[in-house]
């Protein structure tokens, strides 16, 4: 199978607040699954001695609800590959299985993380992939999953 790339962004910056929000998910269809590549997220907070956000991803294999994005392919040959994407969740997914999980500063903290070649996280066909924060105190987020179909 030819390679197609893939990303889903926040199609806005969303508020982490102080319990558990779901930032950004990738949805696969009935045809593929999700194979994650890279993430990139930031932070806009502005305080210098704030507690580190809690971020983790997930597998899951029910959707919550949140606000429908867009997903754009950005390279390989062009199909209809079906994958979604949602962001700002204010219903949470369910059924969920814990991939990893780091803490990072929301001082302007940034993220651009490449997963190593053969260590690339997969979600099942139908499922979906999300990246979720836990906050002490409510800052804006932007986040990016770059994916290829697996």
């Amino acid at each position: 199978m030819g390679k197609a790339g893939y990303i889903a962004s926040t199609g806005a910056t969303v508020a982490t607040g102080t319990a558990l929000k779901t930032i950004l998910s990738v949805i696969a269809p009935a045809q593929f699954g999700v194979d994650l590549k890279k993430i990139h997220m930031g932070f806009d907070g502005v305080t210098a001695s704030a507690t580190p956000i809690l971020v983790e991803l997930w597998s899951a294999t029910t959707d919550g609800t949140g606000t429908a994005g867009t997903v754009t392919q950005v390279y390989g040959r062009s199909i209809t590959a079906g994958f979604t994407t949602k962001y700002n969740y204010s219903a949470e997914p369910t059924t969920l299985t814990l991939l990893d999980s780091w803490t990072l500063t929301p001082n302007g903290g940034t993220l651009f993380y490449d997963w190593p070649l053969g260590d690339t996280p997969d979600t099942a066909v139908s499922n979906l992939m999300c990246l979720r924060t836990t906050a002490p105190a409510t800052v804006g987020c932007r986040a990016t999953m770059w994916f290829e179909r697996c």
